[in-house]
């Protein structure tokens, strides 16, 4: 498969597959003229890929997930070790987002959104609320 058709069957832009390929993700074949040959291990390792970065897993952690894969003799242990470890980062990024929420839910009540320049809002960011 070309870039191209890979690209369709995986669901990826060509621009992360390229991505992928230049941090060693996937190692496509190159022919003589240049142009990368996608097999069918290529496909799966992209669509591996494409799911676990759906599911906000960074690029490290997908190389480990990868090499996990690619590990006949893993233990379960390991990858769901890893997958617990992703799944607090979570939880700590949702509790962060509504800490976030509930600062500016506070402020947006506070501020009358009248004619006035006085402002919570502005007074907070810049420091000045008491």
């Amino acid at each position: 498969m070309n870039i191209g058709d890979i690209s369709k069957a995986s669901g990826l832009p060509t621009k992360t597959i390229r991505y992928y390929e230049d941090i060693a993700l996937v190692t496509p074949k190159r022919g003589d003229n240049g142009y990368r040959s996608f097999s069918e291990t290529d496909l799966r390792r992209l669509q591996f890929l494409a799911r676990a970065r759906a599911l906000g897993f960074s690029i490290d952690e997908c190389r480990r997930l990868l090499a996990l894969y690619d590990d006949a003799e893993r233990s379960s242990a390991e990858v769901k070790a890893l997958a617990l470890e992703h799944l607090a980062d979570i939880e700590r990024k949702m509790a962060d987002l509504q800490g976030m929420h509930d600062t500016l839910s506070t402020l947006i009540k506070g501020c009358a959104g009248d004619h006035r320049p006085d402002c919570p809002i502005l007074e907070d960011l810049a420091g000045e609320m008491t």
